[in-house]
This record gives structure tokens, C-alpha cells and sequence, in this order.
């Protein structure tokens, strides 16, 4: 399913809804030393496939983790297919 953007009729009305007077303060409990203030290095105009590419450019570098969690649980493929026929609202 593509993603389709809220816009902000559908924003207000959703915060309205739980009672927020605006997407910061619903997120007020979070300190102001954590949020993310932009996106440093990350050219500004990159398509959303860029902006993946330079990010598993970036994650590579700090190698690939092995998974030791066992009883299962590893690194596998799993085919592009198999996650479009599973995400089908059939099968949910």
C-alpha cells in the first residue's frame, strides 16, 4: 500500500482526538537533547530510495553484526514476493 500523507485537516483532527494541542506537545516528555534537529549530512532534495541507499551505505560501515540470538531467530533472506503476498490484507 503507498503511503498517502496526512494533511493538516487530518492532523488537527487526530490530535484533537487525544486531546494534544500540537504534534510537539505530544511528544513533550521527550528531552530537548534528544530530538534530531534536521538531518546533518543527508543532502537536502534526495529521493526516499537515496536517502535508503546512503543509509545502508552508512550502516555498512560500521560493519555487519552476527546474530547469536539462536532458537531461530538468524539472518535469512526472505524473497521480495513472499513479504507482498504476506502484507495482502487477505492475510491479515
Amino acid at each position: 500500500m503507498p503511503f498517502i500523507p496526512h494533511t493538516e485537516d487530518d492532523v488537527r483532527a487526530m490530535l484533537a482526538a487525544i486531546g494534544a494541542d500540537s504534534i510537539e506537545a505530544l511528544f513533550d516528555e521527550i528531552p530537548a537533547e534528544l530530538l534530531a534537529k534536521g538531518l546533518p549530512n543527508v543532502p537536502p532534495g534526495m529521493s526516499e530510495m537515496a536517502v535508503a541507499r546512503l543509509m545502508h551505505q552508512r550502516a555498512a560501515q560500521d560493519g555487519m553484526p552476527v546474530c547469536f540470538i539462536g532458537a531461530g531467530a538468524y539472518d535469512h533472506h526472505i524473497p521480495a514476493a513472499v513479504w507482498e503476498i504476506a502484507a495482502r490484507g487477505e492475510f491479515y
